[in-house]
């Protein structure tokens, strides 16, 4: 079940890279993209290898990770766009594209997270985002198919069901 706001596509939303210039969703239109609020110290930051592995197993057949920094959950990402990428890369080995830090809840929610946060995960929630490492994947039509909360790995079944089901 969708909102209006969440069944809108996702490629018009302007966010900028983590370390400069664009990471406008435009330039993954006709992909599929897993959107992840991430956090460099939090409990749940070793799924940033399943994220990792995820993008390296489906990125040829039009797929991705997006990784959306967050501090908003316990000050749990704290470091400069510089500290994130060099964190990412050295201790998970991270190749898929991060975004600028932004906020997913409250006031200052980002318009990407305003398209995703009307959708419900098969728990029954939607709106504002629980933790770190909540999961949307955006269809190839750049809108959201599915949502996973953040204690859900994302090389649990349910999640790679959904991605292959998205990939054909």
């Amino acid at each position: 079940m969708t909102t209006d706001a969440s069944s809108a596509s996702v490629y018009d939303v302007e966010i900028g890279a983590l370390q400069g210039g664009s990471a406008g969703l435009k330039q993954y239109e006709g992909q599929v993209v897993l959107v992840v609020n991430v956090a460099s110290k939090c409990g749940l930051t070793p799924q940033y290898a399943g994220l990792e592995r995820l993008q390296e197993r489906y990125a040829e057949r039009g797929f991705t990770v997006l990784g959306v920094p967050c501090n908003q959950f316990l000050g749990q990402e704290p470091g400069t766009s510089e500290e994130i990428a060099e964190f990412c890369s050295a201790t998970y080995g991270v190749t898929f594209p991060m975004t600028e830090k932004v906020e997913v809840n409250g006031a200052g929610r980002h318009a990407l997270y305003e398209r995703l946060v009307g959708f419900t995960d098969g728990e029954g929630h939607s709106g504002d985002i629980r933790w770190n490492f909540e999961k949307f994947l955006v269809g190839r039509d750049g809108r959201v198919v599915a949502r996973f909360s953040p204690q859900t790995e994302p090389e649990s079944a349910e999640v790679v069901a959904a991605i292959e089901a998205q990939i054909g």
